[in-house]
């Protein structure tokens, strides 16, 4: 009983939340000079295209994960209608609709902790590429 109870631990969606946060968290301390990563190129092809501002560089996606986790903590989400906006999204959601609620909430839920599991990694990647930066080996 106790693995079973751990493995839900492990995977709980107030620790991914928690693990993002504290990623983000570990990068401020880190970067004491955020400046620094203006014009430096990102290696990852990151999905910015879907974010208001380009992601080009180190800079912007420094800001863009601040940002996420500020929004994921104040709970600020904008409410309104973003189907329209992108119509991929919702020709894909037209087809989850149909199925049961229990399905359609573990679809989200997985696709929630894929999203906060890959925000971890690039959050700690950019922390790791500014220590590069900088020269102190990690």
């Amino acid at each position: 009983m106790q693995s079973a109870e751990a493995e839900f631990n492990k995977n709980s969606l107030l620790l991914a939340l928690r693990r993002y946060s504290s990623a983000v968290c570990d990068m401020e301390q880190t970067i004491l000079l955020p400046s620094l990563l203006r014009d430096v190129p990102s290696d990852d092809l990151w999905d910015c295209e879907a974010a208001e501002e380009s992601c080009t560089d180190l800079y912007s996606n420094y800001l863009m994960l601040k940002a996420i986790r500020n929004t994921s903590e104040s709970n600020l989400v904008r409410l309104d209608d973003d189907k329209a906006k992108n119509p991929a999204l919702n020709k894909t959601l037209e087809t989850l609709l149909d199925t049961d609620p229990e399905a359609l909430f573990c679809f989200h839920l997985r696709g929630l902790f894929s999203v906060m599991s890959d925000l971890t990694k690039k959050t700690q990647s950019l922390t790791d590429k500014y220590m590069d930066i900088i020269g102190v080996a990690n």
